[in-house]
Formats: C-alpha cells, sequence, structure tokens
C-alpha cells in the first residue's frame, strides 16, 4: 500500500495560502484560495520512465487496472459497475479527440469530487443548462488558472446538443448519495495538492476561515475509487449560521435557501440540489455568482442572494447545506 501511495503521489507539491485575481467581476472580491485547488507549480510530476505494469486493487472489487487505464481519459476505470446504470458512450469513453468521458472527472456513478463537483440525481434541464453556460463563456471560474472549469469550458464546445441531452440524462436519471463528512474543528489537516485537490499530510495547523476538505481515503481516491467519499472540516459555530441564513435570510441579509432549493434544501424542479453536496464546491459557486463569474441563464436568481453576503457567510451556507442529508 505505501508504494501504491508513493507512486500516485509523484509530485505532490507542498501548498502556501495565497490570494489570487479573478478572470472577471467586481475585483475587489478577494478569493480564498482554498476553495480554488490548483497545482502551486504548472509542469511538476513524474519522469514518467518506469513501466506502467502495477495492477492496482480496492477492497470489496476483483477488479485491477494500472495506472494508465486508470487515469485514461477516453475509458477511465469502472471500478464499481454495480453502483450506476449502463453508461452511455459519451459517458464511458467520451469522444477523441476532443470529449474526454464524462466518467472520468465526475466518476461513472456522477458523484464526483471537490475540484469538479457532483451530477448524479440533477435536473437533466439544469444540466444542459451548465453546459450551454459553459460553451458559450457565460459560466467561467472566478480562478482562470484553476483547471477543471477551464476543461469543462473545452469539452463543452465540442459537444453536440445530442450529447449533451444524453449526459444530462444519464445522470439525472439515479440519486446522488451521502458523500460529504461535516466536521466543526478549530484545526484541521495541513495540506499539499495531488490528483487536483488538496490531501492531507502528516499534522494539523489552525483552521482559520477556511473549509478543508479532504478524502477520507487519500488511497481510495488517488485511485478514483467511487464509493470513497470525503470530509470537510469547517470552523466552529458555522453549521448553526449556516442554518439561520439558510432557513430565515439574516434578517434581510440574503434569501432563505429554501425559496427556491426547497426546504430540505434538495432542489425542486429545474433548481438543482445544494444538500450534502461538496462544501468547498458550493462556496466555489457561492464566490462565482458573487463575481460574475456564473452569468448564464439562470444566474440572476442568485445575484440578489449573494450580494450582501461575506466570506464567512458564504462559507456558513456552504457548510449547512454539505452537512444536510441528500
Amino acid at each position: 500500500m505505501r508504494r501504491v501511495l508513493l507512486t500516485l503521489l509523484v509530485g505532490l507539491i507542498s501548498w502556501t495560502p495565497t490570494v489570487v485575481a479573478q478572470e472577471r467581476g467586481d475585483p475587489t472580491i478577494p478569493l480564498p484560495n482554498w476553495a480554488y485547488p490548483m497545482n502551486p507549480s504548472p509542469g511538476g510530476g513524474g519522469s514518467g520512465t518506469e513501466p506502467d505494469t502495477v495492477l492496482h486493487t480496492l477492497p470489496d472489487t476483483d477488479r485491477a487496472y494500472t495506472t494508465s487505464e486508470i487515469r485514461n481519459g477516453f475509458g477511465p476505470a469502472d471500478w464499481r459497475p454495480e453502483t450506476h446504470p449502463s453508461m452511455p458512450g459519451i459517458v464511458a469513453q467520451g469522444r477523441e479527440p476532443d470529449v474526454r468521458a464524462c466518467a472520468m472527472c465526475h466518476y461513472p456513478n456522477g458523484q464526483g469530487r471537490p475540484e469538479n463537483g457532483p451530477v448524479a440525481g440533477l435536473p437533466a434541464a439544469y444540466i444542459v443548462q451548465q453546459l450551454v453556460d459553459f460553451r458559450d463563456g457565460t459560466r467561467v471560474s472566478s480562478e482562470p488558472r484553476m483547471g477543471p472549469p477551464a476543461a469543462m469550458a473545452r469539452l463543452a464546445k465540442a459537444l453536440t446538443a445530442e450529447e449533451m441531452a444524453i449526459s444530462a440524462d444519464y445522470f439525472a436519471s439515479f440519486p446522488y448519495r451521502s458523500w460529504v463528512r461535516v466536521v466543526e474543528s478549530p484545526t484541521a489537516p495541513r495540506l499539499r495538492f495531488a490528483g487536483g485537490m488538496f490531501m492531507p499530510i502528516d499534522g494539523t495547523e489552525p483552521i482559520g476561515n477556511r473549509i478543508v476538505e479532504v478524502p477520507e481515503d487519500t488511497t481510495r481516491t488517488l485511485l478514483r475509487d467511487p464509493i470513497s467519499g470525503f470530509v470537510a472540516y469547517v470552523p466552529p459555530g458555522s453549521l448553526a449560521r449556516g442554518e439561520t441564513l439558510a432557513r430565515t435570510g439574516g434578517a434581510g441579509r440574503t434569501t432563505a435557501c429554501g425559496a427556491c432549493h426547497a426546504e430540505d434544501l434538495r432542489g425542486l424542479g429545474p433548481v438543482p440540489a445544494i444538500a450534502g453536496r461538496s462544501a468547498s464546491y458550493l462556496m466555489r459557486q457561492l464566490i462565482d455568482f458573487k463575481t460574475g463569474a456564473r452569468a448564464g441563464a439562470w444566474s440572476a436568481l442568485m445575484n440578489g442572494v449573494v450580494a450582501g453576503l461575506s466570506e464567512e457567510d458564504m462559507l456558513a451556507l456552504a457548510a449547512y447545506a454539505a452537512s444536510l442529508s441528500p
């Protein structure tokens, strides 16, 4: 197991907090870099000279894959086919050379990871609209150097309308399951960047005003196990503060979330569910609405919601929503 972890962590880079510049929107709004995981040293990594012959395995499955098979963007490993319906081709293999498989980043069961977000159980109409927004440039990231949103923009431009509809119908056809464990704590793991996200390393540090979302099991997540979830550490008091804002609007500071997302935050019609979703992903979306980076067809509904929210407010709302049962 140590050898597997060492192989997968080649190129692991130390992480130092910084504030980064956004692509569009109000330049006075700072971006917390903990919400936008990026490699602080692009171009780093292993030499790639070692033969890719080692077969990796996971608990409770008899499947085995090499690293190349796991990371194959046009047919990634499907460790647990029992967790999802039969995948259409655009989800399972994509379309070479321009469209990577949806399953590569979002997993075959649509659970996703903090850097790219979950799509399982979202309304098909909502998924299609987001793909259109990415295609048309009306949904971008406040941090243009973050890889996954930029990749989505490229992929969406290459997708046909039929492929958008097929992938949306697939992920909308089955529910999202519990995936994130939210823990209030004055401390959190120290972090490094690896595999597209922040990973815990030995030791802890004060959490400050951050959401620190990391894999429950680093090795299984690096192997892209679609049933191994995440833990989100949040500052003490975040959940109570978030619940007050979500339920009441905080004495006029915002709109109660249930007005659009339903009282249980599990979505209403084409409005997406946010209960139980990735805390850092939700935080990123609130910021992107506030900066104007998300300006698609339905984004106007969120403009007034985020206008009066501080970073602490948004953190609390994201933490609270993530803590709920999906």
